[in-house]
Order: structure tokens, then sequence, then C-alpha cells
């Protein structure tokens, strides 16, 4: 096994221009990219964390209901909101935009946004 210590030094007597190259060799040679390590470890690391986690509770959210489908979009929201009453339900729906549904799970949350729509709502999933 080489010397760790010896390939250290004579890796810091490089110009920049050796070591970018030596860089792209190596890459050809392993089929690998140093691309993306350094990318995470320059700084967008921690706010890339985030973007990659995926969601697993959505809110629900009823944007608007036309004049003419206010009954259904009524009775939907009941369906999908089975403890509400009838004056809770009315005012949600005159009350729009508002959220139906907070920390939903992702079915749980596409089944209210089509039962919604069905009846005539626009709805948001965030």
């Amino acid at each position: 096994m080489a010397d760790i210590a010896h390939l250290v030094e004579e890796l810091s007597k490089l110009t920049i221009l050796e070591a970018a190259d030596l860089v792209k060799q190596l890459e050809t040679k392993w089929g690998v990219s140093a691309a993306a390590p350094m990318a995470a470890a320059g700084g967008g690391g921690a706010g890339a964390a985030p973007a990659v986690e995926a969601k697993d509770t959505f809110d629900v959210i009823l944007a608007s209901v036309p004049a003419d489908k206010k009954i259904a979009v009524i009775k939907a929201v009941r369906e999908v909101k089975p403890g509400l009453g009838l004056a809770e339900a009315k005012a949600l729906v005159e009350g729009a935009p508002k959220p139906i549904l907070e920390g939903a799970k992702k079915d749980e949350a596409e089944a209210a946004k089509k039962k919604l729509e069905e009846a005539g709502g626009k709805v948001e999933v965030k």
C-alpha cells in the first residue's frame, strides 16, 4: 500500500491546473464524478436537505367555490370531515379559502381533493 503521507506531500506540490487534470483523469479511469460531493460540501448542503426529504403530511385547502356548486361542496366537506355539522361545513365553504384538512396523509389528502373537486370546488394541496 502506498504511503499516504508521501502521497499528500506529492499532491500538495501540484498546481491548480495539474490538480484539475488529475481529477478529470481519475474520474475517467474510475467512472465516477467528483462534482456531486463537492456541491453538497459547498454550503448548499444544509439548504438542500429539506428539498430531498419526502413530505408526509399535507394540508387540503378549499380555495374557492362557485355559487351554483355551494350545496354540493358543503356535502363533500361533510364527507371529508365526518364530525362537522351542517353549519360548520357551510361556514367553511362560505369562508373560502379555508383549510379543510391539516396534517393529512398523502392518500387521504388526494382523496379529499378529488371529492371536493368533483363537487365543484377549487382545491389546493400544500
